[in-house]
């Protein structure tokens, strides 16, 4: 069974195989990472956040936890019905499309975890940061975290099995007309199943060229979770901060 859609996103992070793939994910790291950079941002207590690309709602369930007014959308109908069940008076989740603006205001729109560079028309991604500027107030901020693509390219591994589950994924890396793409294929209850994951190999110069040309100011930039200064060589991750 092979999944190949225009847009592969949609089909794929609606698979109960991907979040099976990915659920070892580090939510402490991510808690750390929040807590972080909330407080770098000063964002007022009860502030209102927009977590673009929530998937289940890792993120979106930490801000609110810490006090905040957080709405986290999705495009997977599959992630926001399973978010759903952590909604409260202050914490909702949405389907809705990234290139398009929310249409509400908020003190921070946060797009994390490398949730950025999908599309293979580029537009689209000149029109996500267009929407994230067009849903920020007057004082709010934007955040991309997204892979620092030099770094990853230098560390490519090609080739290797993952096993979850007993499901053994075999992801299958490589570089080409400036995606970084990773083709997983396993067999899961007789059924054999390829999806393809496909990110834009954004460098940090591509992104002020795209923040260039939506208007909106690059203030600063960091290489992890840690907030720790951009090395494009070494550091892991490129979380742009701007306005």
């Amino acid at each position: 069974m092979t999944k190949n859609t225009q847009n592969w996103y949609a089909s794929w992070f609606d698979s109960p195989f991907y979040h099976t793939l990915y659920k070892g994910r580090d939510y402490k790291e991510a808690e750390a990472f929040m807590y972080n950079l909330t407080n770098y941002l000063n964002i007022p207590e009860h502030g209102e956040i927009l977590d673009l690309a929530c998937g289940k709602g890792r993120h979106a369930v930490y801000l609110n936890s810490i006090g905040y007014n957080v709405t986290g959308v999705d495009l997977s109908e599959n992630s926001i019905d399973y978010a759903k069940q952590f909604e409260n008076d202050t914490l909702h989740f949405k389907v809705h499309d990234m290139c398009k603006p929310y249409n509400k205001r908020f003190d921070g729109v946060f797009n994390l975890f490398t949730s950025f560079g999908y599309f293979d028309q580029e537009i689209d991604n000149l029109n996500t940061i267009k929407a994230i500027q067009a849903d920020l107030n007057a004082s709010g901020f934007g955040v991309i975290d997204f892979m620092n693509t030099e770094f990853v390219i230098d560390n490519l591994v090609p080739e290797d099995i993952k096993t979850v589950n007993g499901i053994d994924f075999l992801q299958q890396r490589r570089v080409e007309n400036g995606f970084i793409i990773k083709d997983i294929s396993f067999t899961a209850e007789g059924e054999d199943y390829k999806f393809q994951e496909r990110v834009r190999a954004f460098t940090l110069a591509d992104f002020e060229t795209l923040f260039e040309q939506a208007g909106v100011y690059l203030l600063d930039v960091f290489g992890d979770y840690q907030l720790n200064k951009f090395h494009k060589k070494t550091s892991e991750r490129l979380i742009l901060i701007f306005k």
